[in-house]
């Protein structure tokens, strides 16, 4: 079983590195205490799970001084790996001051320098038993591109969403990119065409004769191509292309189908035509 250990000074992205873990297909938990670590473990693996990533940080207080230990035994038994996070305290500052959060050692007694100062202690002998890492320079995409590229997480979970839709009917609330074919021959003025869809062989026949539809076609796979690599950089979960035209019901459904068609090669896709689900 993988098991991935996140510790480290609050605020130093702990809940990121969680979040992205959990996008890439991994069991997570938060904040578990210290001392159940190892049966936690045990627990998950009998369960039949194979890829878990456990938080552990200052909230676990009491439990911290038996942790080297236990991550030690850990090691001969899984394949483990322990990020600790940390960062500047004028960072850690300023990041609980935007988000107005209460630091996990504040007390009545203590500032948030003070706790920050306190907590850094507390942890000082976790630092050294996996890799440390400083955020305090690091953008949260930037963390994750590094957490990806260190636990050699894939972008399996990544799915490329192509969405037909009609204009009339309003632009899908979840486009990420939207493309307009509503300049291209309509087959909607044949009446023969006009009861079928863009997925029918003859609607299909009749689109793929007309010079234009194939060069914006091609000028939007080439788009969508080179610009791909950066959305999915930006550890997007879902990316969705629609494609408009008047209703949603001929030259939109070609046109994303032809493109699921094409990008369903090399990426896990999905089709939603939304007019002739409705």
């Amino acid at each position: 079983m993988r098991v991935v250990v996140i510790t480290g000074l609050s605020g130093s992205g702990k809940s990121i590195a969680l979040n992205l873990l959990e996008d890439a297909g991994l069991y997570c938990i938060d904040n578990l205490p210290a001392a159940l670590l190892e049966d936690t473990l045990l627990y998950l693996e009998q369960s039949g799970y194979r890829d878990v990533a456990v938080s552990v940080d200052a909230r676990s207080e009491k439990g911290l001084a038996g942790l080297p230990e236990q991550l030690q035994r850990l090691r001969n038994r899984y394949d483990l790996r322990v990020i600790f996070l940390e960062a500047k305290e004028e960072t850690l500052v300023r990041r609980y001051s935007e988000t107005r959060r209460r630091h996990p050692l504040s007390t009545g007694e203590l500032s948030l320098p003070e706790a920050i100062r306190a907590e850094r202690e507390l942890l000082s002998g976790l630092s050294a038993l996996g890799h440390r890492m400083d955020t305090s320079e690091t953008s949260a995409n930037a963390l994750r591109a590094w957490l990806r590229e260190f636990l050699g997480l894939s972008n399996a979970r990544f799915t490329l969403v192509f969405e037909s839709f009609g204009f009339k009917h309003g632009i899908p609330l979840d486009a990420d990119l939207v493309f307009d074919v509503r300049c291209l021959p309509n087959p909607h003025y044949d009446p023969i065409l006009r009861p079928l869809t863009g997925a029918d062989p003859a609607v299909i026949a009749f689109l793929q004769a007309e010079p234009m539809v194939m060069q914006m076609l091609e000028d939007i796979r080439t788009y969508v191509e080179k610009w791909l690599p950066a959305y999915i950089q930006d550890n997007r979960s879902y990316f969705t292309v629609a494609l408009g035209c008047t209703g949603g019901k001929h030259r939109s459904v070609y046109f994303a189908e032809a493109l699921a068609g094409y990008f369903g090669q090399h990426q896990q896709v999905l089709i939603r035509h939304r007019e002739l689900s409705s």
